[in-house]
C-alpha cells in the first residue's frame, strides 16, 4: 500500500475514534477535562480526557460561588471534574460541549443534603436575600425558608435576619427541581420549651425576677424570662390606672417583675410590675396630712362626688357635698375627668387606703347683704325660738345627706355612710349649742 494510502486509512481511522467518542459522551456524564485555554469571554476551553473532544466551561460555571475572575480560579493545565450539560454545535461544525463543575458541586451537596434529611440532622447557613415571602439562604444551593417558617412570633421586618448565620431544619428536598425548603422556627420553637421547662421549674410563687417586654397588647404586657414569656395584666402593670399598656411600657425594654402565680400545666405564668414598686400609701399621712392642700386630677366622677388622683396611686373621695357651696345634681354639671383641681384633705386613713378631700373647703362661702341682716336679726331672737330652728336644721341637714348618699353604697366609695354625713351632722349640733 502507498503512503499515501496508509495516510488517508490513518484520518479515517481518527475520524472513526472521535464520532465513537463523540458517541460515548452523553449529557449528564461526569468527564475529567484539562484546561488548554482561557479566552478573552472568561470561559475555559478543556480537552475532555481520552476523547479528543474540546468541552466549554464558562465563568458561571466553575463554582457554586461568585467567581469575579476566572483566572483566579483556574489556571492553564488544571483538571477538574465537570458534568455534561448540553452538546454545541454539530459534527460538521466540530461539535464540543459545554460543561459546569458548578453544577457538579451542587449535585455532590444535594446529595449531602438529602442525607443530612434522612438522618434527621439539621444544617447552618448564612441567610442572603430578603424576599418576598420568605429568606434565601445559602446552603451550598438555593434553601428557602416561608416567613412563616422564620420564627414562633409573626416577624414584621425580615431584613434584620440578612447576613446572619443560622440553624435550620430541612422541611423539604427536591433536587431535580431546585427545591429545599426550610424552617428555622421549629428549632426555636424546640429551644423554647426546653428553656420553658427549665424556666417555669426553677421559679416560684412571690420570686422577683427581671425581664424584657416582649410584647404588648391591649390587656396587658408579655415579658420575656430568658426564654419563657410571663403575662403582666394591665391591672399588675402600676399603682396608678393605665388604659393602654404601651402608654408606660415599651417593646423591648427591662423590668422587674413580680411572679404571682406558676401553671406547668397551661404553661402560664402571671406577673406584676407594680408590686415590685413603693407602696403609694406608705408614708400618705405625712405626704397628705389633714387640712393639708394638695394638687390633684379628676380621674372618675360617679352619681355621689368624684374621685381625684394626688399623687400616682393614690385616690382620694370629693364626696358632692365637698364640691361647691352651691347645689349641684351631679358632680359632672362642675367637673370633668382629666381636669387639674386643688383640694383640702379633710380626713386621712392610711390603713383603710382613705382620704376624704374637699374642693369647697378652699372656696369662699357666698353670702349676700340680706343674708348677713338676717343673720344678725336671728341671733336677737328668744332661745326656744332658736333652739326649733336648730331641730328644724338639723331635720334638713340630715335629710339632705342621706338624700345626697343614697347612692353611694359602701364598697364603691370606700367610705361609710356615717363616714359621709357624720361629720355634718357633728357640725350643725355645735352650731346649735353655741347659739
Amino acid at each position: 500500500m502507498s503512503e499515501n494510502g496508509t495516510s488517508q486509512n490513518n484520518e479515517n481511522n481518527e475520524l472513526l475514534d472521535a464520532l465513537n467518542s463523540i458517541d460515548n459522551v452523553k449529557v449528564g456524564d461526569v468527564v475529567k477535562g484539562e484546561v488548554l485555554t482561557i479566552d478573552d469571554d472568561q470561559q475555559a476551553i478543556v480537552g475532555i480526557a481520552d476523547t479528543g473532544i474540546e468541552g466549554v466551561v464558562p465563568k458561571k460555571e466553575l463554582s457554586t460561588k461568585p467567581v469575579d475572575d476566572i483566572n483566579s480560579v483556574i489556571k492553564v493545565g488544571d483538571v477538574m471534574d465537570l458534568v455534561v450539560i448540553s452538546r454545541i454545535g454539530t459534527d460538521k461544525e466540530g461539535g464540543s460541549y459545554l460543561l459546569s463543575q458548578r453544577r457538579l458541586e451542587a449535585r455532590k451537596v444535594w446529595d449531602d443534603i438529602q442525607k443530612e434529611f434522612e438522618a434527621g440532622h439539621t444544617l447552618t447557613a448564612p441567610v442572603t436575600q430578603v424576599v418576598k415571602g420568605g429568606l434565601v439562604v445559602d446552603a451550598g444551593v438555593r434553601g428557602f425558608v416561608p416567613a412563616s417558617m422564620v420564627s414562633d412570633h409573626f416577624v414584621e421586618d425580615l431584613s434584620q435576619f440578612k447576613g446572619q448565620t443560622l440553624e435550620f431544619k430541612i422541611v423539604e428536598i427536591e433536587p431535580s427541581e431546585n427545591r429545599l425548603i426550610l424552617s428555622h422556627r421549629a428549632l426555636v420553637e424546640k429551644e423554647r420549651a426546653a428553656q420553658k421547662a427549665e424556666i417555669m421549674a426553677k421559679l416560684t410563687a412571690g420570686d422577683i425576677v427581671e425581664g424584657k417586654v416582649a410584647r404588648l397588647t391591649n390587656f396587658g404586657a408579655f415579658v420575656d424570662l430568658g426564654g419563657v414569656d410571663g403575662l403582666v395584666h394591665v391591672s399588675e402593670i402600676a399603682f396608678e390606672r393605665v388604659e393602654k399598656p404601651s402608654d408606660v411600657l415599651k417593646v423591648g425594654q427591662e423590668v422587674k417583675v413580680k411572679v404571682l402565680s406558676v401553671d406547668t400545666d397551661r404553661d402560664r405564668i402571671s406577673l406584676s410590675i407594680k408590686q415590685t414598686l413603693p407602696e403609694p400609701w406608705d408614708g400618705i399621712e405625712d405626704k397628705a396630712p389633714q387640712g393639708s392642700v394638695l394638687d390633684g386630677t379628676v380621674k372618675r366622677l360617679t352619681s355621689f362626688g368624684a374621685f381625684v388622683e394626688v399623687f400616682p396611686g393614690v385616690e382620694g373621695l370629693v364626696h358632692i357635698s365637698q364640691i361647691s357651696h352651691q347645689h349641684i345634681a351631679t358632680p359632672a354639671d362642675v367637673l370633668k375627668v382629666g381636669q387639674e383641681i386643688k383640694v383640702k384633705v379633710l380626713d386621712v386613713r392610711p390603713d383603710d387606703h382613705r382620704l376624704a378631700l374637699s374642693i369647697k373647703a378652699l372656696e369662699e362661702k357666698p353670702q349676700s347683704g340680706d343674708e348677713a341682716s338676717e343673720s344678725h336679726s336671728s341671733n336677737n331672737n328668744n332661745r326656744s325660738r332658736n333652739n326649733n330652728g336648730g331641730n328644724n336644721r338639723r331635720r334638713n341637714n340630715r335629710n339632705s345627706a342621706e338624700t345626697s348618699t343614697a347612692n353611694a353604697p359602701e364598697e364603691s366609695t370606700g367610705f361609710s355612710l356615717g363616714d359621709l354625713i357624720g361629720d355634718s351632722l357633728k357640725k350643725d349640733m355645735e352650731d346649735n349649742e353655741n347659739n
